[in-house]
Parts: C-alpha cells; sequence; structure tokens
C-alpha cells in the first residue's frame, strides 16, 4: 500500500487539478471533448464527469464527518462505471466551472482544518467489514484518485 500523502501534498494536488484541466482542453473544441478515442472508453466530457460526481461523494462524506460526531457513511464506488454520473450531458466548459467552484469550496473546508479536523472520522458501510476513515483519507483518496484520470485527459486530448 502506497504511503499516505501530507496534507500539504493533498492540498497541492486537489487545487491544482481545475486549473491543470483548463490547461489541457484549452483550444480543444466541443466536439473533440465529446468524442470518446474507442468504443467503450470514455470522453474527455466523460471523464470530467467521473471527476465531480466523486469530488461530489467523497466531499459529502468530509462535510458529513466534520458536521457529525462519528457519523455513519456509505461506500461510493468510485469505478462502479458511468451511468450513476450525473454530469455525463453537460457541456465541457461548463462543468468545469461547476468543478472548480466545487473544488473551491472542498478546499476552503480543508485549509480551515485544524491538524485533529483531519483525523475526525465515520464509519464506512456496503464494501464488506465496516471501516474507519478519517477526513485525511477520503481526502486523500480523491487527490489519488484524480491523478490518473488528469493523465487520461491529457491522452485524449493529445491523441
Amino acid at each position: 500500500m502506497p504511503a499516505d500523502l501530507t496534507v500539504e501534498r493533498i492540498l497541492t494536488i486537489l487545487s491544482e487539478t481545475p486549473d491543470r484541466l483548463a490547461e489541457l482542453t484549452a483550444g480543444i473544441t466541443p466536439a473533440q471533448l465529446t468524442t470518446a478515442p474507442e468504443a467503450g472508453e470514455w470522453s474527455a466530457v466523460e471523464v470530467l464527469a467521473h471527476l465531480r460526481s466523486c469530488s461530489d461523494a467523497w466531499g459529502d462524506a468530509i462535510d458529513s464527518i466534520l458536521a457529525e460526531d462519528h457519523p455513519t457513511i456509505a461506500t461510493f464506488n468510485a469505478h462502479s462505471g458511468i451511468e450513476p454520473m450525473r454530469y455525463r450531458n453537460s457541456e465541457f466548459r461548463t462543468s468545469l466551472r461547476a468543478y472548480t467552484r466545487q473544488r473551491a469550496k472542498l478546499l476552503t473546508t480543508l485549509e480551515e482544518l485544524r491538524p485533529r479536523g483531519w483525523e475526525r472520522a465515520a464509519t464506512v458501510t456496503g464494501a464488506g467489514t465496516p471501516l474507519e476513515k478519517d477526513v485525511h483519507a477520503f481526502a486523500q483518496r480523491l487527490a489519488r484518485h484524480e491523478r490518473p484520470h488528469i493523465k487520461q485527459i491529457q491522452d485524449l486530448v493529445t491523441g
């Protein structure tokens, strides 16, 4: 299992992702952004929809942990497929602006946390034995999850 990311590294990755997506897709046409490279693969719009859906789920989990005393949270599988994504029919630039706003809100929450806030935890159910996960684990999961998808979009737009 890879070593934990530091809080500083998590915040850096999470803060850089929206700008990196904007940079990678600047000058790319809407048609290019909605075209998947192969049947069964995701277009840039679909990758961004997936990122937004995951950010919703894991950001909501973080909010619940910070708002409640040790809540119970149902698991969210980031790789369960494209159907659960609410944003797959959104225009890329509109979706990216919403994602950027969503990320700014999450970063504000995380940047204000003292070290003990990162340790606040929840019981996560729905995938076998219940697990204890803290804010750090959810934020780290989000940061680690985004990295390969940024590469995926880079590969899509550079062809």
